[in-house]
C-alpha cells in the first residue's frame, strides 16, 4: 500500500511530517510517494495572497509555539525562519523532476532542514546545490534538469492535480481517495493504508 505525502517546502508543519514519515511509514511495510506541490497556488485559488498564518497574527503565534513544541517532543532543530514563508520553487521543482530518485528523500529533508533548522533562504541555488551534494549528487546537472521547460510544466501539473484532488494545506496524505490532512494526521492516514491493505 501506497501513502502520498503531498508537501511545500515553505510549509511549517511538513517539517516534522518530513523528517519522520518515512521511517514510520517503513515500519508498517507501506511505500511513501513523495508529491511536492505548490501551496501557494492553492492558496491563491482560495482567495489568499499570503499563509493564513500571516494573515491571522493569533493563529500565526501559536503555530510557532506549537511547532517548538512538536519538534522538540520528536527530537528535532528548530529554528524560526527570519522569512516566512520562503519561495522553496527550485526545490520543489528538483522533487518534481526526480520523483523516483533514490536519494529523493535525503535531499528532501535537507532541504527542510535547512529551512527550519539552519534557517537558510532555500530559494538559493547555492542552498539547493549544497542539499544536493550533501546526498552525495552532482548539484550542477540536478538543477539544470529542475530549470527545464518540462520540469516547470510538470510541478505545475502537479499542483493542478493537488486542487483536483481537493488539497487545501500542507502537510496533506492521500491513501487511496482518502484525504488526511496535517502532521497530527499522519498516524492516521498510516495506520488506514495498512487497515485498507489487510
Amino acid at each position: 500500500m501506497k501513502v502520498e505525502f503531498w508537501f511545500d517546502f515553505a510549509s511549517s508543519y511538513s517539517y516534522p511530517a518530513a523528517m519522520s514519515v518515512e521511517h514510520m511509514a517503513k515500519r508498517q511495510n507501506l511505500d511513501i510517494a513523495w508529491r511536492p506541490f505548490l501551496l501557494g497556488a492553492i492558496f491563491n485559488k482560495q482567495g489568499w495572497q499570503d499563509s493564513p498564518f500571516n494573515l491571522h497574527p493569533a493563529k500565526g503565534a501559536y503555530m510557532w509555539r506549537d511547532l517548538e513544541r512538536v519538534c522538540r517532543e520528536s527530537g528535532l532543530s528548530f529554528t524560526r525562519p527570519s522569512q516566512f514563508p520562503r519561495n522553496g520553487l527550485l526545490a520543489a521543482r528538483v522533487a518534481s523532476a526526480f520523483a523516483t530518485a533514490p536519494w529523493l528523500a535525503d535531499f528532501i529533508r535537507a532541504v527542510f532542514t535547512a529551512n527550519f533548522a539552519d534557517d537558510l533562504d532555500i530559494s538559493s541555488p547555492s542552498v539547493i546545490a549544497r542539499c544536493l551534494e550533501m546526498s552525495g549528487e552532482d548539484s550542477v546537472a540536478i538543477i539544470k534538469a529542475a530549470n527545464s521547460p518540462a520540469t516547470k510544466s510538470l510541478l505545475r501539473e502537479q499542483t493542478e492535480l493537488a486542487y483536483q484532488k481537493g488539497i487545501f494545506g500542507a502537510p496533506s496524505f492521500l491513501v487511496g481517495k482518502e484525504l488526511f490532512w496535517g502532521n497530527d494526521r499522519l498516524t492516521s492516514a498510516l495506520s488506514w493504508a495498512v487497515n485498507q491493505g489487510n
